[in-house]
């Protein structure tokens, strides 16, 4: 692949340095786990500053696309999917919009008593029955994310819906419910029997284990989610601004 700036386009510099990266990773000798060339050979091939290279590169760090490892070099993440904290679109909103196709394994609903920790999140009585939505999904070729959702009974969910749809579309258009507010919690954890055997990993494989808290425009708690992700496959960005 021939690599080639022109540098007397009035496209910048940083630009055309991220779209050419673009292209690099689509190459099936980097798309197959081969190291990109490292920074200086690249930043000299291109006649161009290491600075401007590497803002190019973070970029596709940043969306997941790249991964960089020090003292080893830049590769193609491969088969890993990301998602950003700060986007209230869907799962299957947010991975639509990549161009990532996602499959649904499994889909169950089921009506069950809370625990005390998700009735003292609802604020209800631990005798109170509460919607229990739990999917498994991921790409093609095998599961890499397991989700259960609980729902406070306020929301109004019969588990009739068709909930192959995106899941804040349902609560917005059928309920008049509109999710404002997430809390969310990430942490390391071991995979049991039942998720390593969901996740078709072995027995105490590393997985990110998250836990969000979703409340409407009125601050009143509507989910309770739970998300058990193959550590291998999906890489969780957390973007942040300083007022």
């Amino acid at each position: 692949m021939k690599l080639y700036i022109n540098h007397k386009s009035p496209v910048p510099l940083h630009v055309q340095a991220e779209e050419l990266l673009r292209k690099i990773i689509t190459d099936p000798q980097y798309a197959n786990g081969k190291l990109l060339p490292n920074e200086v050979d690249l930043a000299k091939q291109l006649a161009i500053s290491r600075t401007t290279l590497r803002q190019a590169l973070n970029k596709l760090v940043y969306e997941g696309l790249l991964i960089r490892k020090k003292g080893i070099g830049t590769k193609v993440a491969g088969a890993q999917v990301s998602s950003k904290s700060n986007n209230w679109l869907s799962f299957s909103q947010e991975m639509n919009a990549r161009g990532i196709p996602i499959r649904n394994f499994e889909l169950h609903i089921s009506w069950v008593n809370p625990d005390e920790q998700i009735a003292n999140f609802f604020e209800i009585s631990a005798s109170k029955k509460i919607l229990k939505l739990e999917r498994l999904r991921g790409r093609a070729e095998g599961p890499f994310v397991y989700f259960v959702s609980y729902f406070h009974p306020r929301v109004g969910l019969t588990g009739d819906e068709d909930f192959k749809r995106p899941l804040y579309e349902i609560l917005e258009t059928d309920h008049s419910v509109i999710a404002n507010l997430s809390k969310e919690e990430i942490s390391a954890k071991a995979a049991d029997k039942f998720i390593a055997g969901k996740l078709e990993v072995d027995l105490n494989t590393p997985i990110l284990f998250r836990k969000r808290f979703v409340y409407d425009q009125g601050d009143r708690p509507i989910e309770f989610n739970l998300g058990y992700y193959k550590a291998d496959s999906f890489v969780y960005t957390i973007e942040s601004r300083r007022e």
